[in-house]
């Protein structure tokens, strides 16, 4: 599968496609409201970060407990669960007057939630589509992301000077029913992937024979830190901007759907192994430039630019789920989306700390000398992580007794 016809003339994948659209769409206006609402109520630039990119930090909770439900459970309705659970959500949040502490209960109650599920939608994409449509199907979701959040930060930048922040988010509420609705009736149902309940202990058994793997280590870490320090400089627009922070976070959702599209449509298997490392490296090379305080104009161009960086992760996600049987797959790739959002999630929060002592272009420029400094220091490990034979033996099965 090459092409986008092929796609989507698959009814299970454009039903997908359109929940996750509409999903993206409620949450980046929605964080982005939020994040101004914080701003004005706190005047902190750490709690705003935390307001916007700190909910995946429950992600945490869900990867050591009830991770396995991404196998456990059917996918549709384990899904459909995580929608209903955002959709409440995103309603509580447009009660004026609700106290910025019950919000951030609120965002990481969802979180939870998504976090435990989330595994189950990319493992589906191996379920409704034929053998090798995984990065064209993942490149495909990663690019309507890029879309949403330039739709969704760029149209809630603009709602948010005509309308209030409870107003944006009863908005965002209306699109999180239809991503309810379009997964609920889109998708058949399927029985769940692995046959052991969903259990604690479970989660951790897949958890240590997953990171006992040195190539799926290397590939998490990969996965997680440098991208998730460049998010941290991201996290400071809107101290560096003001209310101009969503023309930057639109021109780095347009570099992110670039990037997506070249590396998932154009590129052969072959030519996206060698993509790997310039990719890595375009990441944070941009945000050094932030020393010198560029203007609005050149630092659109800065954040579009790196932001392609972010397609690097296609080619290391087809390794992980090379490195992994299908039982286990709903949860590697789970843990996978967890620890990036997790590491995005502490990284913004450590940026924005770093912000409320230092100028924030200052602070954008160390979270990207870090993030260039991480990035050179795991690129030897790769050569571990190369597709293996065989899948990791064992991962996900019941260890013996006594074991």
């Amino acid at each position: 599968m090459r092409t986008y016809s092929e796609l989507f003339t698959v009814r299970e994948f454009r039903s997908l496609f359109l929940a996750n659209c509409a999903g993206i769409a409620a949450h980046t206006s929605s964080a982005l409201a939020l994040g101004s609402l914080t701003y004005a109520v706190t005047g902190s630039a750490a709690l705003t970060a935390l307001s916007m990119f700190g909910a995946p930090l429950a992600g945490v909770l869900g990867s050591v407990t009830l991770l396995s439900a991404a196998d456990s459970l059917p996918p549709r309705r384990a899904l459909t669960l995580a929608a209903l659970v955002a959709l409440a959500g995103t309603a509580l949040q447009a009660v004026p007057g609700l106290p910025i502490g019950a919000r951030f209960v609120v965002i990481m109650l969802v979180a939870y939630v998504g976090s435990i599920t989330g595994g189950a939608r990319w493992s589906l994409l191996n379920d409704i589509l034929p053998p090798g449509g995984y990065v064209l199907a993942r490149s495909t979701m990663n690019a309507s992301v890029g879309v949403m959040q330039i739709a969704g930060f760029g149209t809630g930048g603009l709602l948010l000077v005509w309308l209030s922040p409870h107003q944006v988010f009863l908005i965002a509420t209306a699109l999180r029913a239809v991503a309810v609705a379009m997964t609920w009736f889109g998708l058949r149902e399927r029985p769940a992937r692995s046959g052991v309940r969903t259990s604690t202990r479970q989660t951790m058994r897949v958890n240590r024979q997953l990171w006992a793997d040195r190539g799926c280590r290397a590939l998490y870490l990969n996965l997680w830190l440098p991208g998730g320090l460049v998010v941290g400089c991201e996290a400071l627009f809107l101290p560096y901007a003001g209310e101009r922070a969503g023309f930057l976070y639109a021109a780095g959702a347009l570099g992110m759907l670039t990037g997506d599209v070249v590396v998932g449509r154009i590129l052969s298997p072959a030519a996206r192994r060698r993509c790997v490392v310039p990719l890595r490296l375009l990441l944070p090379l941009p945000y050094l430039v932030f020393v010198i305080r560029p203007g609005l104009p050149l630092a659109m161009v800065l954040a579009l630019v790196a932001s392609v960086g972010f397609a690097a992760s296609l080619p290391l996600q087809e390794w992980l789920i090379d490195r992994t049987p299908p039982e286990a797959r709903g949860q590697a790739l789970g843990l996978q989306q967890n620890g990036m959002m997790t590491g995005q999630a502490v990284f913004a929060a450590l940026a924005g700390t770093v912000a409320d002592v230092l100028p924030a272009h200052v602070a954008i420029t160390l979270a990207a000398g870090l993030s260039l400094a991480t990035t050179l220091l795991l690129s030897r490990s790769l050569r571990y992580a190369r597709p293996a034979p065989t899948p990791v033996a064992a991962v996900g099965r019941a260890a013996p007794a006594g074991a």
